[in-house]
């Protein structure tokens, strides 16, 4: 699977204290620390939701390069996953539209300028030198 995001993504996107209310780790009697495992689900179920749109859109898995627009899609996901039953209605409706233009590249109304399994790979071939006199129009030289 693709890196798509990572819990510096979210927090860059969405603030610390925002992540920290939606993972905060119950064993930290601190409360200030961010429970990885809860965001790492959250980010996993981000990442099979993106690999399946790729997938039915026939992208090839893993991508090479991950695109910006992705990694705010994942964001945007994860968020919903760790807001849980209680997202506002901002937080839906990014999570809607990240669905929807998942459902785009899925049917190939949306294009990523990424490779896909059904194109050609191209080889340069063999390259073979033959040393001997240079002919030109006209003599040689």
């Amino acid at each position: 699977m693709a890196a798509y995001l990572t819990l510096d993504d979210l927090v860059r996107r969405f603030g610390q204290d925002e992540i920290l209310d939606l993972a905060e780790d119950k064993a930290d009697d601190t409360g200030e620390t961010i429970d990885q495992d809860k965001v790492d689900r959250a980010i996993q179920d981000a990442t099979g939701e993106i690999d399946s749109a790729l997938a039915g859109g026939g992208y090839r898995l893993p991508l090479a390069s991950v695109p910006p627009i992705l990694t705010a899609y994942g964001c945007d996901i994860a968020r919903y996953r760790l807001y849980d039953n209680r997202a506002i209605d901002q937080v839906t409706k990014r999570y809607d539209d990240a669905i929807k233009a998942l459902r785009a590249i899925a049917s190939g109304s949306l294009k990523l300028g990424l490779p896909k399994v059904d194109d050609e790979v191209t080889s340069a071939g063999d390259v073979v030198m033959m040393p001997g006199r240079r002919t030109f129009p006209g003599g040689v030289f």
